[in-house]
């Protein structure tokens, strides 16, 4: 028996990976956090599957659930949205599990992070822009520690994830307008992936405003950095005819390297 602590993605039931995915299917238990994950991720659970939403479960609650499965032999899918390790408050069940040796793994999933960018088709990293994504959040009820304060973060110049934080957009813009300069573009993208998804592409001096006509006070995910809308970028040296590395000799083969694929009876 093992708990599968399993990332959903951002909420698109077909962003989730192949092997969340099989281990939703063959779980007898499934303990998902309702308020964040869509009930279509679930649609192929097993008919008999035992299928609980934790949103008003306390930790302890959620705890003996596993235990009682534990007892029985079963596995347990606990399915959290995004990927687990950012922002999933795993850390205190596996602590939990760890007390009571009861065996758990990870399945990663798709961050917000990612999938807010690949909507706005925008790369987060561009060479002479920025190499640096910085995941953060803002203070709320869960204070935040000195040493990241938002302030301390912006002196980097990166380009910043801010998690949790659009009901403080103003207090966000305030910090940051000092170290990004009020045209750098900011987009705010709410329940990335959802059916009823929305989002604002602006700048740190006009965010302000539009965010408070859309309304938007939870599940949104703010992107700065000037790599949103840059006036220039270099290209990376990936792909560039002067930089020869092992796939890519200065002397090319004559005929382009085929992959060989199984043949097919």
């Amino acid at each position: 028996m093992s708990v599968f602590f399993v990332g959903a993605g951002p909420g698109d039931p077909e962003l989730i990976t192949v092997k969340a995915l099989r281990i939703i299917q063959q779980s007898p238990v499934i303990l998902y956090a309702g308020s964040l994950v869509p009930e279509e991720i679930l649609a192929d659970a097993r008919e008999d599957a035992l299928v609980i939403d934790t949103a008003s479960l306390n930790l302890e609650e959620i705890i003996d659930l596993i235990q009682q499965a534990h007892a029985k032999g079963q596995d347990v899918a606990r399915v959290h949205s995004g990927d687990p390790s950012i922002y999933g408050a795993t850390g205190e069940q596996m602590r939990r599990l760890d007390q009571l040796e009861i065996p758990y793994q990870t399945v990663p999933g798709v961050t917000a992070t990612s999938a807010s960018a690949a909507w706005l088709n925008k790369e987060l990293t561009l060479s002479g822009i920025t190499q640096t994504v910085i995941m953060t959040r803002y203070a709320g009820k869960t204070p935040m520690p000195e040493r990241e304060n938002l302030k301390s973060l912006a002196q980097h110049g990166a380009t910043l994830a801010i998690h949790l934080g659009v009901t403080r957009i103003h207090k966000i813009v305030e910090d940051l307008i000092p170290f990004y300069g009020e045209d750098c573009p900011v987009a705010v993208c709410y329940r990335t992936s959802w059916p009823d998804a929305d989002k604002i592409t602006a700048t740190l001096g006009t965010i302000v405003d539009k965010v408070r006509e859309k309304k938007f006070t939870r599940t949104s995910l703010i992107l700065v950095g000037h790599v949103l809308d840059p006036e220039n970028f270099d290209d990376s040296f990936l792909y560039s005819e002067d930089q020869a590395h092992v796939y890519r000799p200065k002397v090319k083969p004559s005929v382009p390297r085929k992959v060989k694929r199984p043949e097919v009876e």
